[in-house]
């Protein structure tokens, strides 16, 4: 059995997350936690997130929620996922992190903490994003340079990160593929007198709006054809899925930086 802790309890991920692990085999929900000052503190996590009563009181203190936890699901904000994961360091949990938006140096610190305590950090949780990116490995490889790459994603107007951190790895992906540097290639604005497109760059489209969940699409464009490889969002649960996962599979693992691909053998 694994006990799992979740930050954000009260929201509408953390809420999804809590769900859906009372009905997964092998996980249980011991902690969970929110911001101070928070008006559901005190409150059964499960009534609150719409599942029935566990007897899981929302807290204030990430330490309190851990108390009886292996493992912290933690999707928020990059300065907050850092600290938190500061504590988990501190209390030797295991942790799994959602959060995206971090930059090269957040990321760096993710990877130093990891050699304590064992991470998963993804930029998206989602099983069939995941096998995307393998698709799309596999893709590259095949078309090689004969092809023009461009990403387009779409997500809900309240997101705060651009591009999203999955449209980002997609371009990773497909960059290592070919044989080229992500971060020399990306090419994230276009206007004006922009000139022709270089044949290596990576072209990478933002669009916010409403309430998409989310959805990317990689164009493979050659002379005469074009591939398209498009995964949708239906709903934030298959983020909350792949988390619990993802959280079962950390149960026995040694300190180390592990992601979804690891989580689903694709490696």
């Amino acid at each position: 059995m694994t006990k799992i802790a979740v930050t954000g309890a009260a929201g509408r991920m953390g809420g999804r997350i809590i769900a859906l692990a009372t009905a997964a085999e092998g996980i249980e929900v011991a902690g969970a936690a929110e911001a101070p000052g928070h008006p559901r503190l005190g409150q059964d996590a499960g009534l609150i997130a719409g599942c029935g009563e566990i007897g899981v009181p929302i807290v204030d203190s990430l330490e309190k929620a851990l108390v009886s936890a292996d493992v912290l699901i933690e999707f928020t904000w990059p300065e907050v996922t850092l600290q938190n994961l500061k504590t988990c360091v501190r209390l030797g949990r295991k942790m799994v992190i959602g959060t995206t938006g971090l930059d090269a140096e957040q990321r760096e610190e993710v990877k130093k903490s990891s050699e304590k305590v064992p991470v998963i950090f993804a930029p998206n949780m989602s099983v069939g994003v995941n096998a995307c990116f393998k698709l799309l490995e596999e893709a590259a490889r095949i078309l090689g340079d004969g092809f023009d790459v461009e990403i387009v994603e779409l997500h809900h107007n309240k997101k705060k990160d651009a591009p999203s951190g999955t449209a980002v790895r997609m371009g990773e992906v497909v960059a290592n593929a070919l044989g080229r540097d992500y971060d020399t290639v990306a090419n994230y604005h276009r206007q004006g007198m922009t000139g022709e497109r270089t044949h290596q760059e990576i072209g990478m489209q933002t669009v916010r709006g409403g309430d998409i969940v989310g959805e990317h699409t990689v164009y493979f464009i050659g002379m005469g054809e074009r591939i398209e490889i498009t995964h949708r969002a239906m709903s934030r649960d298959m983020f909350a899925r792949g988390a619990i996962r993802a959280a079962g599979w950390l149960q026995d693992k040694e300190p180390g930086m592990y992601d979804m691909q690891d989580v689903l053998g694709l490696k």
